[in-house]
């Protein structure tokens, strides 16, 4: 089948989930951050997608957003930061605002120009997600944002997956999903749907049952895969 619908992670995939530490470090009140601030980033991304999975493992789901502040409060523990309530405070607002990546506006456009679907598939919450998306410029460019806040468990469980169908009226063969974390692309891959990994760390596959069919350096190149 012919994809009619692109589907995107948010968190690291169309949005720098690095930038809340990187612009308080080049802030004047946080000078302590500047050595620091890309461990500080690594330690909150990994808990936090690590918390995503104890939760759905064990049933314990709760909100992306309390996931974002245990992961946070972890990272500044571990780099010891955590005295630092100002800091706290200044992190967590500035993941509000997280900054797309500069391919991320004229790609959009591009699918939309191709008469493709487009939409976020996302582990954030909806609030999270639609002061991302406002704060990046891109609602125009995104037929719907979705979150599994509607079916109440993280990914890579496979009725996060089903939203898809579910607004578009598509088969999952006529789906690219597309994500920056390799389980989610191997999860997606999966559950039926075309996938996009975009591996910007130059990482090793992830060693699952399921690998991305494609696998690229940034999201530039995403509407070449659609017409090809």
């Amino acid at each position: 089948m012919a994809i009619t619908t692109c589907i995107f992670d948010a968190y690291g995939t169309l949005f720098d989930v690095a930038a809340a530490a990187r612009q308080a470090a080049q802030e004047p009140e946080f000078p302590h951050l500047i050595d620091n601030w890309a461990t500080l980033a690594n330690h909150w991304r990994l808990k936090q997608l690590q918390y995503t999975w104890l939760r759905a493992i064990t049933g314990a789901h709760t909100d992306f957003w309390q996931v974002t502040q245990d992961g946070l409060d972890w990272a500044m523990e571990a780099t010891g930061l955590s005295g630092d309530p100002q800091l706290r405070q200044r992190l967590l607002d500035l993941y509000w605002q997280l900054q797309a990546y500069e391919e991320v506006p004229n790609m959009l456009r591009r699918l939309k120009e191709a008469g493709m679907n487009t939409a976020i598939l996302s582990n954030g919450s909806p609030d999270m997600l639609s002061g991302a998306v406002q704060s990046a410029g891109l609602s125009g460019v995104l037929d719907d944002v979705l979150s599994v806040e509607s079916v109440g468990v993280f990914k890579p469980d496979s009725r996060v997956y089903d939203l898809v169908g579910a607004r578009f009226a598509c088969q999952p063969q006529e789906v690219l999903f597309v994500s920056s974390n390799g389980w989610d692309a191997a999860g997606a891959s999966g559950y039926g749907f075309e996938t996009a990994w975009v591996n910007r760390a130059a990482e090793p596959v992830d060693r699952l049952p399921w690998t991305p069919q494609h696998i690229l350096n940034d999201l530039t190149s995403i509407p070449d895969l659609i017409s090809s």
